[in-house]
């Protein structure tokens, strides 16, 4: 088997990261660091009770929802705020079954330091969103930081609402796609156990068998 992590490191000048010195070997005995990471920064997973859907925190989502087969659904050259709806998924359309995921590979993790990033974003459109949710989806991860335009508020919650409120989990800012090579892996994704939070940073592997 092939272990590919698909996380973004956390460093400084990453949007919500910043680490500070806490203790330095040469005077305390050890090197460590205070971290200070949004809660939705980097490679992460969303919890209902981020936009309000239900009373659900990350600390009480099952664990075994953070192992899911999923099909690689392929995106490559994708504009700057273009929608994905049911057309691109191809022929993953009739494969998919209740309880698998959809990994969205677009190239997007390339621009992480750039503006585009996140006011340019590809994001998944409201069709496809409900089909996900009707298909009974257990999953969804991208590369962007989120699964809609952030700066379109309206357009952010329905999407977020849609997907969450119909028990699809939603992982974003994921990179590193490129050295997949199977159309479908099984996914492992562990958030931090944040009590009551609205989501946490996560650390994402997939399973090449």
């Amino acid at each position: 088997m092939k272990y590919i992590d698909i996380t973004l490191t956390y460093e400084p000048g990453m949007r919500g990261v910043d680490f500070q010195p806490a203790k330095v070997l040469e005077k305390d005995g050890w090197n460590a660091r205070t971290l200070h990471l949004y809660s939705h920064a980097g490679t992460h997973m969303d919890a209902p009770v981020h936009f309000g859907v239900n009373d659900i925190t990350i600390d009480r989502i099952p664990p075994e929802r953070f192992f899911v087969n999923c099909y690689i659904v392929d995106l490559p050259g994708i504009k700057p705020k273009t929608e994905i709806t049911i057309s691109n998924l191809g022929n993953l359309h009739s494969l998919v079954n209740k309880g698998d995921g959809l990994i969205f590979r677009t190239g997007w993790s390339s621009y992480v330091f750039d503006p585009v990033y996140r006011d340019g974003l590809p994001g998944i459109s409201k069709e496809l969103a409900l089909w996900c949710v009707k298909r009974g989806i257990s999953l969804i991860a991208v590369e962007p930081p989120s699964v809609a335009d952030v700066n379109n508020i309206s357009k952010l919650t329905e999407i977020h609402h849609i997907l969450l409120g119909g028990d699809v989990i939603i992982i974003e800012g994921l990179a590193n796609l490129s050295k997949i090579s199977k159309q479908k892996v099984k996914l492992v994704a562990m958030p931090l156990k944040i009590k009551e939070g609205d989501g946490a940073p996560c650390r994402v592997i997939v399973i090449e068998d």
